[in-house]
C-alpha cells in the first residue's frame, strides 16, 4: 500500500511538472504569435514598409505572407516540443521518477 501511495505521488508530481512544461511552452509560442500577428504585420508596417523584399514593401509581405510562414512555423514548433515534452514524461513516469 505504502509503495502505492508513493507511486501516486509520483504520477501527480509528474502531471504536475508536464502541465507547468506545456504552459510554459504556449506562453512562450503566443508571445511569438504576438510578434507576428501583432507587431510587425500592424504596429511596425510603416518601418517595415521602407524596407523592400522581392519589390513589395517588407510590411506589406509580412502582413501577407510572413505572419502565414510565423503560424505555421508556430504550429511546427509547438508540435515538435509537445512530442518531446510527451516523450519525457511518459519515461519519467514509466521510470518512476520525473526529470
Amino acid at each position: 500500500m505504502k509503495q502505492s501511495s508513493s507511486h501516486s505521488d509520483r504520477l501527480q508530481a509528474a502531471k504536475q511538472q508536464y502541465w507547468n512544461a506545456n504552459i510554459r511552452v504556449v506562453l512562450i509560442l503566443l508571445g511569438f504569435w504576438f510578434l507576428f500577428g501583432c507587431v510587425l504585420s500592424i504596429f511596425l508596417v510603416d518601418t517595415l514598409n521602407q524596407v523592400k523584399l522581392g519589390g513589395f514593401p517588407l510590411g506589406f509581405w509580412m502582413a501577407q505572407q510572413g505572419t502565414t510562414l510565423g503560424f505555421i512555423g508556430i504550429i511546427s514548433v509547438y508540435v515538435w516540443v509537445m512530442g518531446r515534452l510527451d516523450q519525457r514524461y511518459r519515461e519519467a513516469v514509466q521510470e518512476g521518477e520525473p526529470r
